[in-house]
């Protein structure tokens, strides 16, 4: 039976270089697929991964009817197997109802890819739809880390090297931006609710010792 699936997880855990190794995989045995991504760090239209793979894609703008982009490639003479969906967390809930009724109506898988939480660990609306409707959710098995090493649970954003917790849901960036620029970051609960992010732990590290010290 066909399926919605959603495969979820943190920044920096291999959702985008999942998705396009099931592409392949596919593709390699004569089938062909949609691939649908939204705000790729790659640019418009992209689906890239951070291991530097990257193939082309149908970019999901708002407002665009899914359902009726893959109905219309089949009433050209296209062909269309299975659907894939990257920064799923961007789209409408909408949208994910119009997924749902590709696997339905059409009898094709779709495997969506995404993180569930931003920056303030709350749900994205594409997200939250996912959960409620998906017919099932994988969670990544590559586990993403904390600059402390502990199994990394929660996505932070950096301005100028500092954690924010307000401002837009959306802001597109990426992992490794320089500091003076909007990035994000992979942190355990613990240092996410303390806001200490690699570079601020470093600079706690270099800080002076302000223990009193004995003398004599």
């Amino acid at each position: 039976m066909p399926e919605l699936v959603f495969f979820s997880g943190t920044m920096d855990c291999g959702k985008s270089t999942l998705a396009l190794q099931i592409g392949h995989n596919r593709s390699a045995r004569g089938l062909q697929g949609v691939i649908f991504t939204r705000d790729d760090r790659a640019g418009e239209g992209k689906l890239s991964s951070r291991l530097g793979l990257v193939t082309e894609a149908v970019e999901a703008a708002d407002g665009m009817d899914l359902y009726a982009y893959v109905v219309n490639q089949l009433s050209q003479g296209g062909k269309a197997d299975y659907v894939i969906v990257d920064e799923a967390q961007f789209l409408a809930p909408r949208q994910i109802d119009q997924l749902a009724r590709i696997v339905d109506d059409l009898g094709m898988d779709v495997f969506a890819f995404g993180i569930t939480t931003d920056f303030r660990t709350k749900l994205f609306p594409g997200s939250q739809r996912l959960i409620e409707l998906a017919d099932r959710l994988e969670q990544l098995q590559v586990e993403a880390l904390c600059w402390c090493g502990a199994r990394a649970t929660h996505n932070a954003r950096t301005v100028d090297g500092e954690m924010v917790v307000e401002g837009e849901q959306v802001v597109v960036g990426d992992v490794n931006r320089p500091a003076k620029e909007v990035g994000y970051e992979v942190l355990c609960r613990r240092h996410h609710r303390r806001r200490t992010t690699s570079a601020a732990a470093h600079a706690g590290a270099l800080s002076p010792d302000v223990l009193p010290m004995n003398q004599g």
